[in-house]
């Protein structure tokens, strides 16, 4: 349990981090371009997680 729920923080930290690159990226316009490209795989596979259902490899 403490695995899943250390993964779990650790996912939701990698999206505040690209979320707060993302909005300096459109505000300084500084790798604007990488940033959205990671902001949306980061999306695509979170949603990806959340509609199969799958469980971390252990």
């Amino acid at each position: 349990m403490l695995l899943v729920t250390t993964v779990f923080i650790m996912l939701w930290t990698i999206i505040a981090i690209l979320l707060v690159l993302w909005v300096l990226g459109i505000a300084t316009h500084i790798a604007g371009g990488l940033i959205h490209l990671l902001l949306v795989l980061a999306v695509i596979l979170v949603l990806v997680r959340l509609i199969t259902g799958r469980r971390p490899i252990v």
